[in-house]
């Protein structure tokens, strides 16, 4: 297998390779997307949509206009929700590459980059979500980076900015692998390029394409400030030290690729071939320390590994290069390969869900893995991303049940009230096959959609307590309750309410009572 690279060279072989990986990434989740169906967050992103606006509570507008595209180019179906999550999963496997191309790495090196992208537990997983547009995002802004770090025409900034801004729009989060790379630069001998005008130029164009949301967030009190700030000061989110935060790093990204991105970090930082590149090495560095301060989710750190594997597998195509014996060398490289691979797919079923449930708990009981932690909230017997695809139909069926027992000339002055977002999406997406009304909550962007002209007289209430409920209303009566054994513990099991007779006066003015951003 080649291990260099001339820049006469013809690469129609490196595009063939990289492009089978990339295929190869794309039917793994084409064959596994489906899970065990929609996550609570997409239900969420799916009511979004149909708000479209330049931001949210706790989120900028990309993951809203991905929902709302994908739906109406592709059909309502959960296929059509994850597909620009597949596309993304396997344009990284692409861009990891493509980063090792511009590092100086041959065909071996782009092909172990993106086969440890494409295998690394932590990226092997296609819902929608925000952190999609942050993952992407950096690897594409990384990519471009090595080619000006290389050597490149510094007009590339400009695609550098282009590709920043753009992440900005899907995940906040962005911003601070940014700050992290100015960091490296400032660290490392790069810090030159600050002289560069087409760099403040790149700048510029990331700020003006992320202007709106800033627009947005600033006439909405800076929503999402408050909700963070909330968050802060809770007890939500699991705390991890440097320690634990690394270890957990190395248990998503699986064992099996620490090598290579160890090998990557400590050639950027360290190595003579990785001068060019040191930038990039603080830039981990940066982000690990950033993150750590902000006591951020174990999880926020993946965007940068990309970039080390593309690194480690230069280092680990040079290391092979230097050994002596071509017959020990002609065995290593696929060996190196088959070990991260085969690795990574023993955690597979933890990234994204292949088997029954019941396997899965078996599996999972097998190897003596406790479900992954991010948050505080008690768990059962599946890990929460896995909890959180439980029991939204039957929900709102139940709820429709209930919905349908109130006379009808009742009903359209009866509204339905969910305790947080996942609920009300739940109500907003199945329940229209019900005939359902969109869905009320204070949680999050729902309760800047207000409380939808219902003045709460009549009230059908998921979820809650009877005792807070009589406090609110003259008359609360349980008309119905749903049970999901695999949910989250704390919502497997909801009582649902029919209320009169509020004390509050009317939804309108008890409305920014209800506001709930945690």
């Amino acid at each position: 297998m080649q291990t260099q690279q001339t820049p006469g060279e013809p690469r129609r072989g490196d595009w063939a390779l990289l492009g089978a990986l990339v295929f190869l990434t794309f039917l793994l989740h084409l064959a596994f997307y489906k899970g065990f169906g929609f996550f609570r967050d997409e239900l969420y992103f799916i009511a979004c949509g149909e708000h479209l606006a330049w931001g949210y509570v706790d989120q900028p507008p990309g993951v809203a206009v991905v929902a709302w595209a994908s739906r109406r180019v592709l059909g309502d179906t959960l296929l059509a929700v994850r597909f620009v999550p597949m596309l993304f999963a396997s344009a990284q496997v692409l861009l990891a590459g493509l980063t090792a191309r511009s590092m100086g790495g041959g065909r071996y090196a782009q092909a172990l980059a993106a086969l440890c992208v494409m295998a690394a537990p932590i990226y092997f997983a296609s819902y929608l979500n925000t952190d999609m547009f942050m993952i992407l995002g950096w690897a594409a802004c990384a990519w471009v980076a090595t080619r000006i770090l290389a050597g490149e025409s510094p007009k590339l900034w400009l695609l550098f900015g282009f590709f920043a801004g753009l992440a900005l729009q899907g995940k906040h989060a962005m911003l601070f692998f940014g700050l992290a790379f100015v960091a490296g630069l400032l660290l490392s001998s790069q810090r030159k390029m600050f002289a560069s005008p087409w760099l403040w130029a790149g700048g510029a164009l990331a700020f003006l394409i992320a202007l709106p949301n800033l627009i947005w967030e600033y006439t909405h009190h800076w929503a999402t400030y408050e909700l963070l700030s909330n968050i802060a000061r809770s007890d939500k989110n699991i705390v991890l030290g440097p320690g634990k935060y690394l270890f957990s790093n190395v248990l998503f990204l699986s064992p099996f690729t620490l090598p290579i991105w160890g090998a990557g970090l400590l050639w950027c930082l360290l190595a003579k071939d990785g001068k060019r590149f040191r930038a990039l090495g603080w830039t981990w560095v940066a982000a690990y320390a950033t993150f750590i301060v902000l006591k951020g989710k174990n999880y926020y750190l993946a965007p940068v590994y990309s970039t080390l594997f593309a690194a480690g597998a230069v280092a680990v195509e040079s290391w092979l290069a230097r050994r002596p014996n071509a017959s020990l060398r002609a065995a290593l490289q696929p060996s190196i390969a088959a070990l991260v691979l085969f690795g990574c797919m023993v955690i597979w079923p933890f990234a994204m869900p292949m088997m029954s449930v019941e396997k899965f708990i078996a599996y999972e009981e097998a190897l003596h893995i406790a479900p992954p932690k991010t948050e505080t909230m008690q768990l059962s017997r599946l890990p929460q991303q896995y909890a959180d695809m439980f029991g939204w139909p039957e929900m709102a069926a139940a709820v429709a049940k209930v919905y349908n027992s109130i006379p009808p000339e009742q009903r359209a002055a009866c509204g339905i009230f969910a305790q947080n977002y996942g609920e009300a999406g739940a109500i907003d997406f199945f329940g229209r096959q019900y005939g359902l009304p969109t869905a009320l909550s204070g949680h999050q962007s729902y309760w800047l959609w207000g409380p939808r002209g219902y003045t709460g007289q009549c009230l059908i209430v998921v979820g809650d307590r009877r005792e807070k409920l009589e406090q609110l209303f003259s008359e609360v009566v349980q008309a119905g309750e749903t049970y999901q054994q695999y949910a989250i513990p704390y919502e497997n099991h909801r009582a649902i309410w029919i209320v009169r007779g509020p004390k509050f006066g009317t939804l309108q003015q008890v409305w920014p009572k209800v506001k709930k951003w945690i």
